[in-house]
């Protein structure tokens, strides 16, 4: 876990070929529309793989590869181990997590502490306080950096840090970022910030490789190669403020998004630090600076996680074990998903649980950033009642949180929707923890959640306007590219 990559990249373009900024607002995190035009001009559709395949058949280890800060853990000490971790779920999450292995390739990293971080005030101040004690690298990947006060502030502690002698990286989607003047990041690098526009909207820049439907929707902090962060918030003014249910009433207030963040300590900081460097390297804009970006981890907690990414091109890992995990499921699924719109394969899985016993809860937006996703995502909510699946929509904020907790065991938190745009054209992490003791946590989270959200009914459903039902067709009909 230690070994260092290839050098990664850090030139960024120069101003006059970054894209034409636009007014504030002008585009917002999920509005889907010039993706999907994008998408329609292309000649042919990419697709998820087949994963019917995916069953205990599969190849599996009998105990699965577990490494930590000091390398592969032999057969005996990870089979010695896992019971220990895992809890009482223990002989389902082995099983699970031999076929996740085997499915994804990426081996569970033992020895973790796991802070899981409800909403905004709380991941913002845990990623500050972890920034202002950075002495040599900070690392940030991100879909939105606005600039607005939330932005301003963090940039001006980056600035501050850089000024310290700390190497700031950042990486940044040039879509998510389109209502961000180019002021804002230029301010940046003349401080000495490294930054690196993912995919700029321009096609001059890169005429060869453009291409505007792939985007970098993940949101990673490493500070130090010791700290990191990953899961569903942006640097937005949104997360200034907590959703109204877990903040204290503050009057006519604006309420923030919902939203899940982990923070991790311990030898999984490495997977993160690989993957931004990896993503940099691959932009091939220029290299990074010599540091150390991989210290030696000692172990700092009892946590076993795996840390997986989707990308273009790449093995569909995250769809995988999504797909695994509901397959596999015996008891519950709990899934928080902001932007629903699951392909046939993620449908099918959820109905067969569902007819097989299994509690299958689904927690949506009623208020959302996306009025068209939101209308392909109702169009699914027939189908999901009447195979008894529960639907229930957050009444107070806007839900932005991608969370997952099954059988009470297996856990994940990331930056990864439940559709086709996350699972197949854009770079997404998720982190899965296994074990009950962070399964426990995950259903507090999820209970809060219902206590403020509408459960949708099928007797209600059937009662809505036939405008609405053809609004819901036809959003569906662009559900690929959203």
């Amino acid at each position: 876990m230690n070994a260092h990559p290839p050098k990664a990249a850090s030139r960024v373009h120069p101003p006059s070929s970054h894209p034409r900024r636009r007014p504030a607002g002008w585009a917002r995190a999920r509005t889907g529309l010039p993706l999907a035009l994008a998408g329609l001009l292309t000649l042919a559709c990419a697709r998820l793989p087949e994963v019917n395949y995916l069953k205990v058949p599969l190849n599996a280890p009998a105990t699965p590869v577990v490494v930590d800060g000091q390398g592969t853990l032999s057969q005996g000490d990870a089979a010695s181990l896992l019971p220990k971790r895992l809890g009482h779920s223990k002989v389902d999450a082995k099983m699970l997590a031999g076929l996740e292995e085997a499915a994804t390739g990426r081996p569970l990293i033992a020895g973790n502490k796991v802070t899981l971080l409800f909403d905004g005030p709380k991941t913002i101040s845990a990623m500050m306080a972890a920034v202002s004690k950075a002495k040599d690298t900070i690392n940030l990947e991100t879909y939105l950096f606005d600039q607005d006060p939330l932005g301003m502030k963090f940039a001006e502690l980056l600035i501050a840090k850089q000024k310290e002698g700390v190497q700031v990286s950042i990486i940044y989607d040039c879509v998510g970022t389109l209502g961000t003047p180019q002021a804002f990041f230029d301010r940046m690098q003349d401080a000495g910030i490294r930054l690196l526009p993912f995919q700029p909207v321009n096609p001059l820049h890169r005429p060869w490789r453009w291409k505007l439907n792939n985007r970098d929707h993940r949101k990673i902090l490493v500070v130090d190669g010791k700290v990191a962060f990953a899961g569903g918030v942006n640097i937005t003014v949104a997360y200034a403020r907590g959703s109204s249910f877990r903040a204290p009433p503050q009057g006519t207030a604006p309420v923030g998004w919902r939203d899940t963040h982990l923070q991790i300590e311990g030898p999984a900081v490495a997977a993160l630090q690989w993957m931004f460097l990896d993503n940099w390297a691959s932009q091939k804009e220029g290299d990074l600076p010599e540091r150390d970006y991989f210290p030696t981890l000692s172990p700092a907690g009892d946590k076993v996680l795996r840390v997986l990414r989707s990308q273009p091109g790449s093995n569909h890992e995250i769809f995988k074990a999504y797909f695994l995990a509901i397959q596999g499921a015996t008891k519950t699924i709990h899934i928080t998903a902001a932007y629903f719109v699951p392909d046939v394969q993620i449908m099918k899985a959820l109905l067969e649980a569902a007819k097989r016993g299994v509690e299958v809860r689904i927690m949506l937006p009623k208020v959302s950033d996306s009025w068209l996703t939101t209308q392909a995502r109702r169009s699914f909510y027939t189908q999901m009642l009447k195979g008894r699946i529960k639907v229930h929509e957050l009444k107070s904020s806007v839900l932005h949180a991608k969370t997952a907790v099954i059988d009470g065991s297996w856990s994940t938190v990331g930056s990864t929707n439940m559709d086709t745009r996350s699972f197949l054209h854009n770079k997404e992490v998720n982190v899965v923890v296994m074990g009950d003791a962070f399964g426990r946590e995950m259903e507090d989270a999820f209970s809060e959640d219902l206590k403020d959200s509408n459960e949708i009914t099928l007797a209600q459903w059937k009662h809505r306007p036939v405008g609405q039902r053809f609004t819901e067709w036809f959003a569906r009909l662009l559900s690929y590219w959203l």
